[in-house]
């Protein structure tokens, strides 16, 4: 958060921003396809303002076309899918790095940290932070990116690199599904 005068917020007040976001992004699949039968239903202005939870756009502002509504409702079922992806890597590494002991029963001669429980809890736990760290970072991200897609809803100028990032995000997040199965 930044005020008027530059400063930045405080830790508490940012985080708390992060957090907010990530529970946004988890939220874009569904909403995404809220908004995309609500359009294709013919309520435009229900997929506007509930699905996508666009603020009412000011007076004199052009109506929201179908299309353009069908366009959003896409992209938040795209970020959505990446942030569902986001999501599911922070799950399993905080499941396979906070809870080791309770996944995996031992014995841990072979785990990294181990012979003991304690030694491979404490290395799955420092491997897992870094990767939650960047798996809540990215929620936020997705978060963001959308809000900046969402701006001509609101009347708003979108910026030029937000279509362009979204797509990469979208083959980038296909390239990883596709890796991640292909290691299974």
């Amino acid at each position: 958060m930044r005020y008027t005068d530059g400063r930045r917020g405080s830790i508490s007040v940012r985080s708390a921003a992060v957090t907010r976001n990530a529970g946004t992004a988890v939220a874009l699949l569904p909403r995404g396809l809220w908004a995309l039968g609500l359009t294709l239903a013919g309520d435009g202005e229900g997929a506007r303002r509930r699905a996508l939870r666009v603020a009412p756009a000011p007076a004199g502002a052009a109506p929201s076309t179908t299309a353009r509504l069908l366009r959003q409702a896409a992209a938040a079922v795209l970020l959505g899918a990446l942030a569902l992806v986001a999501a599911g890597v922070l799950g399993m590494m905080l499941t396979r790095g906070v809870f080791y002991g309770l996944v995996d029963q031992g014995p841990y001669d072979d785990s990294w940290g181990g012979p003991s429980l304690a030694g491979a809890w404490l290395a799955h736990f420092a491997a897992s932070l870094p990767v939650d760290v960047l798996a809540v970072a990215l929620l936020d991200v997705l978060a963001r990116l959308h809000r900046h897609l969402t701006a001509p809803l609101r009347a708003e100028h979108r910026p030029a690199w937000a279509v362009p990032v979204t797509v990469s995000a979208g083959i980038f997040g296909l390239l990883f599904v596709v890796a991640f199965l292909h290691q299974l």
